[in-house]
């Protein structure tokens, strides 16, 4: 499969098939906006973290009461957010479709241009609950799916591959592709592969979102433990990041005694080492 370099190429391979998986977190419980999987399991977070959004107690009555009206006020916002992107994008696709039915390719070309330009935009998830699946979803990826391998091959003829402004159309590209294979298929036996990929992408200077990146790391060994690459790579994020420090050294801990690779054992030992220092 070639990669498109115009801009209708790039429309048809955005087309349809967008939308960010809604695995809602347990803390508070919510229902999920237009679109989303049904029956989506719940997820408590990013190992060792926080719930989202959650406000450390303070020290007078009616903290824990503040907290939670704090955490659901968030997540109603945050899934606001979510679905109006997915009726936007909707909606946009529907005009173009109209348009190009009508013999209108004028105002088509509009519709298709402001499209393009709302998936170049790159979009944060503001609670990691409503964009990452549980750790308990690998239990289920036991499927050999066609469609998700399709998905998957696909993602891999655009990632990194590009330069300028191409590049950052293919990441986009490849985020879409992968997603849907988390949000479609999420019984395939691709999901660790698919999570890892995302991993890279969200690391990547197309996106630099890093502690999105060391979740989706995390979830790769979390849904396949033989995925030894995946797991070094979180423990990096999460320490160099400042974002868990609890969880890279577990992390750390478990290269050491599950990976065969001496030189991420190594150098697992040798971080180890270093945090175990006293500060």
């Amino acid at each position: 499969m070639g990669l498109p370099t115009k801009t209708s190429a790039l429309v048809l391979g955005l087309f349809a098939c967008f939308w960010i998986p809604t695995y809602l977190g347990s803390q508070p419980p919510a229902v999920a906006p237009p679109g989303s999987p049904t029956g989506a399991p719940a997820t408590g977070g990013a190992p060792g973290a926080a719930a989202p959004g959650a406000v450390p107690a303070a020290a007078q009555p009616g903290a824990a009461n503040n907290a939670s009206r704090t955490v659901g006020r968030e997540a109603d916002l945050v899934e606001k957010v979510l679905s109006s992107r997915k009726e936007y994008q909707r909606s946009l696709e529907g005009l173009r479709l109209h348009y190009l039915q009508t013999n209108h390719p004028d105002k088509a070309k509009w519709a298709e241009d402001e499209l393009i330009q709302y998936h170049r935009i790159a979009k944060q998830p503001f609670i990691f609950d409503l964009d990452v699946p549980p750790a308990s979803l690998g239990q289920q990826a036991t499927q050999n799916s066609p469609e998700a391998n399709e998905y998957y091959r696909r993602a891999m003829t655009y990632k990194d591959r590009g330069w300028g402004n191409d590049y950052i159309d293919n990441q986009r590209r490849a985020e879409i592709l992968l997603q849907q294979i988390l949000t479609s298929y999420p019984t395939s036996n691709r999901i660790s592969d698919t999570a890892y990929q995302l991993g890279e992408l969200y690391e990547g200077k197309a996106y630099k979102q890093f502690q999105r990146a060391a979740i989706y790391y995390d979830r790769s060994v979390q849904w396949n433990p033989q995925q030894a690459e995946g797991r070094i790579r979180a423990a990096k994020l999460y320490e160099q990041q400042n974002i868990d420090r609890n969880r890279a050294l577990e992390l750390y801990r478990e290269v050491t005694t599950h990976d065969t690779d001496p030189r991420r054992v190594e150098e697992a030992k040798q971080r180890l080492e270093q945090l175990s220092r006293p500060r």
